[in-house]
């Protein structure tokens, strides 16, 4: 009897276990593939065409140091090129897409939740619109002639009478406005969510107990925005670290490279100059500027506890 106890045991613990496999094959097995086939499979080539001398003819004679060589010793641009992409990253994402959106994601939620739907609906249009489109607006507001938005205003409001040119004499500060005002509508959904997602009756006894609107939002929402902000942060951080369409399309990298960051100027490198083996060494320490930042933003924020298992089991 207890023979035939182990067998079915044994016989009901393999089909656990190929029942898992199963699972783990439907599931998982798509985002794996997915995950070697665009993520894994790029890096490797990458590194590959980073040791040769592929140029523009794409042809490769043989395999050398020589780019990371230049990397080290050779290009003198580099160090500002690097400065601008830390000032321009965590510019944007302190003032615009992490403290903007909680500001917005508050406002909205304070008010009827008809008003606050049209807001972030409105918010929102620039992010839904083509980029081409988002950047001509812009293109218009900084016009630096007289019938330029910006200037239109300070010539009637404030009665400026030389207009200004915010692409020549501030363009540092005018794509991280351009782009922080596109990348706040993302945060804002979220902390949206995190703050309709608080039980209400909190807020309630807050009140009950005379705490007012600062005293709520210090001790009740903020506390709950953790996790979101957290998240937001490093994506953010990694979003702002590797795209550049916004920049390229505003300011071209200009005046000369003084709003080139990183990422553009391994495609400026690689696309426009024709030093496709020079853009791939670039990109390698983009990739490895990637995986050290989301480390550190993940130790910083303790996002493992959001990883661990909950202390009431549910049978």
């Amino acid at each position: 009897m207890t023979a035939i106890t182990e067998d079915l045991q044994l016989e009901r613990g393999g089909r656990q276990r190929r029942r898992q496999v199963v699972n783990f094959a439907i599931f998982l097995g798509p985002a794996i593939v997915l995950t070697v086939l665009f993520f894994i499979i790029p890096v490797i080539i990458d590194v590959a065409v980073s040791f040769t001398d592929m140029g523009r003819s794409l042809q490769v004679t043989g395999f050398t140091t020589e780019q990371y060589e230049k990397i080290f010793a050779g290009d003198r641009r580099l160090v500002e090129v690097i400065g601008l992409t830390l000032i321009y990253v965590f510019a944007t994402l302190a003032i615009f897409n992490v403290t903007f959106a909680v500001i917005l994601a508050l406002v909205t939620t304070a008010t009827n939740r008809l008003t606050g739907n049209f807001f972030r609906g409105v918010w929102l249009l620039p992010r839904m619109s083509p980029s081409v489109l988002y950047i001509l607006l812009w293109i218009w507001v900084i016009n630096p002639s007289e019938f330029g938005l910006l200037n239109q205003v300070l010539m009637t409001v404030l009665g400026l009478e030389t207009p200004i040119d915010p692409l020549n004499d501030m363009p540092v500060l005018l794509i991280v406005i351009a782009n922080g005002f596109i990348g706040a509508s993302m945060g804002m959904i979220i902390f949206t969510s995190a703050i309709r997602a608080i039980p209400e009756h909190l807020f309630h006894a807050a009140r009950v107990d005379g705490a007012g609107g600062f005293a709520v939002v210090r001790h009740i929402t903020l506390p709950a925005l953790r996790w979101p902000i957290s998240f937001v942060t490093i994506y953010q951080t990694l979003s702002l670290l590797v795209s550049f369409e916004y920049i390229l399309l505003l300011t071209k990298g200009g005046p000369f490279y003084d709003t080139t960051v990183y990422a553009l100027y391994i495609y400026r490198r690689a696309f426009q100059s024709g030093q496709y083996a020079y853009g791939a060494a670039l990109a390698v320490f983009i990739i490895a500027l990637g995986v050290i930042f989301a480390l550190l933003g993940w130790r910083l924020f303790d996002m493992q506890k959001l990883l661990q298992r909950p202390r009431i089991e549910v049978q």
